[in-house]
């Protein structure tokens, strides 16, 4: 979990990847409190960019729904 990337550049697959790493890591333990609160930290800024690149999705598909058919 070195050299993580700026969450809000992560497309949704690689935030899904990583917020999974995140959620294993926490799961295993063996982490200091400073480190554990870290990474929980991360793993909710991950699951927000997950909701929002799935938000940005739902409203793409409802656009294309709503929209006359040619």
């Amino acid at each position: 979990m070195t050299d993580r990337p700026a969450i809000d550049g992560l497309g949704y697959e690689q935030a899904r990847d990583e917020l999974a790493e995140v959620v294993r890591a926490l799961e295993t333990g063996g982490l200091d409190l400073d480190a554990s609160v870290a990474l929980w930290e991360r793993g909710e800024a991950l699951a927000r960019r997950c909701d929002e690149q799935l938000a940005g999705a739902r409203k793409r598909v409802e656009q294309v729904l709503d929209s006359p058919a040619p």
